[in-house]
């Protein structure tokens, strides 16, 4: 049996899309993975990402919001930027780690617009709960998607 891949999902915030792939990739691929999740910045945890992932069966709640920084002892195999900020900014990682960028919507810039336009708590959710889904389908293609 080979070695798990260390594999880092990196957003701009580390507060939604890089908690909820953090989150789906230890449900799913713990036997694969060993996963992780960064910003560039810290804008702590997302409670709407914490809700609609308990939904789904998966406990983000005691996930933290963390910096790149905090992670520097970490020889990662892949870091897959989920937002374009990151993917922009994303610093140079030594040695192996393959650099992938699989962007997915801005929830929480969503669901403001849609409150700007009145529109109820549930669909405002519902923005969450589409990217949610779309991580996890993400995540069930890896490690195999990245060529490993």
């Amino acid at each position: 049996m080979s070695a798990k891949i260390n594999i880092l999902f990196l957003c701009t915030g580390n507060s939604c899309r890089s908690q909820m792939a953090e989150g789906w990739a230890k449900h799913l691929k713990s036997d694969v993975l060993n996963a992780y999740s960064a910003g560039i910045e810290t804008h702590g945890l997302n409670p709407n990402a914490v809700a609609v992932m308990k939904e789904a069966g998966v406990d983000i709640s005691s996930h933290s919001s963390k910096l790149l920084s905090e992670l520097d002892t970490i020889n990662f195999d892949v870091v897959i930027t989920v937002c374009g900020h990151a993917h922009e900014t994303c610093p140079y990682f030594p040695g192996k780690a393959k650099v992938v960028h699989v962007g997915f919507p801005d929830p929480p810039a969503q669901a403001k617009e849609l409150a700007a336009q009145g529109a109820p708590e549930e669909e405002q959710l519902n923005c969450y709960r589409k990217v949610r889904d779309q991580i996890k389908a993400y995540i069930v293609t890896l490690p195999e998607s990245l060529g490993m």
